[in-house]
């Protein structure tokens, strides 16, 4: 299973995401809730092929996009039915692909019943693609093959602390009271792209990420590479995180330990 899904995220970003990066016209993009939320035909493009590919690899299982939400937001309901599903981002970093900036990713999960069962984050870039199974681990899959085990960094305090912070989405006064906040972490960076973000942060390059809009394909198949490299998350109040709740911000650190001092730092 974990090959044919692979095989199928490089193929699709072979096809219809690379062969568009840096040729987009301008008609090829185009806003959806906002000026922060773009899409472009690369998008809907990739998610067309996901959407069919999974279908005939997985006949049993539903198919739940990005772009198919957007249009119809009722959709987000099929998490909470029984059955399994896969969640899928087709470009997660639209705005870093349509300005052609090479930091984007394909993400794709499959969920069960609200417990997340595999994640998978390529990059159409480097032709690689970060793979977690839930009780199996988290690893990085080069384009031949080769594989190289994930893990978290090691805890510092934090005044040591390197990160993604996103705050783009938060609302007053808590947007005031983190911002004010970011300079108890040694550095804060946001790159526009969760797939990269989750990415780094289960290889051991940072120690911290926070998100405040929590849509499912942004975060299931991150969430658990993280988690399977070792690491520590749960939403601003301390609950757990599942696919189908898409509020309460999501904190993620290497352990438990360092998730209760940032969250103090930041948050409280």
């Amino acid at each position: 299973m974990i090959e044919d899904v692979i095989s199928l995220l490089r193929e699709v970003s072979r096809t219809e995401i690379m062969p568009r990066f840096k040729h987009l016209a301008a008609g090829d993009v185009r806003s959806k809730s906002g000026p922060l939320d773009p899409v472009t035909v690369a998008d809907e493009a990739a998610e067309r092929a996901l959407d069919a590919g999974l279908r005939a690899l997985f006949p049993g299982d539903d198919v739940l996009g990005e772009e198919a939400v957007s249009a119809d937001e009722s959709l987000l309901g099929r998490l909470a039915r029984p059955g399994r599903v896969w969640i899928i981002d087709p470009i997660d970093g639209t705005a870093n692909f349509a300005a052609e900036l090479p930091l984007f990713g394909v993400m794709a999960a499959l969920v069960e019943e609200d417990r997340i069962l595999a994640g998978f984050i390529h990059d159409p870039v480097s032709d690689d693609t970060a793979v977690a199974t839930l009780g199996g681990g988290a690893w990085m899959v080069a384009a031949d093959g080769t594989r190289r085990r994930l893990r978290v960094a090691a805890p510092v305090p934090v005044a040591r602390m390197t990160g993604s912070m996103s705050w783009r989405y938060m609302e007053e006064p808590l947007r005031s009271h983190v911002l004010h906040r970011l300079d108890r972490m040694a550095a804060v960076t946001d790159y526009r792209c969760a797939a990269h973000q989750y990415r780094m942060l289960a290889a051991g390059h940072c120690h911290a990420q926070m998100f405040r809009k929590l849509l499912p394909w942004d975060h299931a198949a991150g969430f658990l590479l993280h988690q399977e490299a070792g690491g520590y998350g749960r939403r601003f109040d301390g609950s757990a995180y599942t696919p189908s709740v898409t509020g309460g911000g999501l904190l993620l650190t290497p352990d438990a330990a360092s998730w209760k001092e940032l969250a103090e730092a930041l948050l409280r």
